[in-house]
């Protein structure tokens, strides 16, 4: 493991350890937590958690559900294990690749056991040019070609009937979220994410329900910044966990 720094996240309330170099927990990670409807007793799962800052972010509102993490990075997983005992939150941690089966009936990730998954997918696939060198950020944002699909599909199985995903993804990739889930879920909300008021999204929020034939719906979008090129009110108080996405 490199270098590992001390962060705050929510204006102090969650601690969180994480790699100095690499990829590290950001506007996206508060966005997806922001946009959690978890509730006392829910079975939240965190997929690709890394260290953990969407899970834990979560909990720093919501301290009776109960949170599991899912990351195939050992190191990764450990730095977890740490957030969860710093932030004093119980919770299961899954050391298993996502889209191997023998590895999630090894780590005993099962199917159909979740209320609430949670998922920023890597954004990359083998062949796209923009892979990073750096050996931790390409490991965290690149999936196999054709990976997005299968990811998408094994996180609706973990979904109970009526169970719900959130996830975060490249706007540009939102055909591909929609034909994914669209066939097994309903109630699909979708909030585009905007830099600028003045330029095109660069995320999506989005959400359905396992099993649900409720239509399709656009959320109001977030922006992120003023003319001055800083977070605008709204995105201070997302970052400070004094704002919530949920619809």
């Amino acid at each position: 493991m490199s270098e590992i720094t001390e962060d705050c996240l929510l204006g102090g309330r969650v601690t969180l350890i994480q790699p100095a170099k690499g990829h590290r927990a950001g506007t996206d990670a508060v966005l997806l937590a922001a946009s959690a409807p978890a509730k006392a007793g829910d079975r939240v799962l965190d997929v690709g958690a890394a260290t953990g800052a969407v899970g834990l972010m979560v909990a720093a509102r919501e301290k009776e559900m109960r949170l599991g993490f899912v990351e195939r990075d050992v190191d990764l997983a450990e730095l977890c294990r740490r957030n969860c005992r710093a932030n004093g939150v119980e919770a299961d941690i899954f050391v298993a690749d996502l889209l191997d089966k023998k590895s999630r009936h090894a780590a005993a990730l099962n199917p159909e056991t979740a209320d609430l998954v949670l998922t920023n997918p890597p954004f990359l696939e083998e062949g796209q040019a923009r892979i990073s060198p750096d050996r931790g950020r390409a490991a965290a944002h690149a999936l196999p070609a054709g990976g997005l699909e299968a990811w998408l599909k094994i996180c609706l199985s973990l979904l109970k009937p009526r169970g719900k995903l959130v996830l975060i993804h490249r706007a540009d990739r939102l055909a591909d979220c929609v034909a994914v889930v669209g066939k097994s879920m309903g109630g699909i909300a979708i909030r585009f994410v905007h830099p600028a008021i003045d330029q095109p999204a660069i995320r999506i929020l989005l959400s359905g329900v396992k099993g649900s034939r409720a239509p399709l719906r656009i959320l109001p979008p977030v922006v992120l910044h003023g003319p001055d090129g800083r977070f605008n009110s709204d995105a201070e108080a997302l970052h400070r966990g004094e704002a919530l996405l949920v619809d």
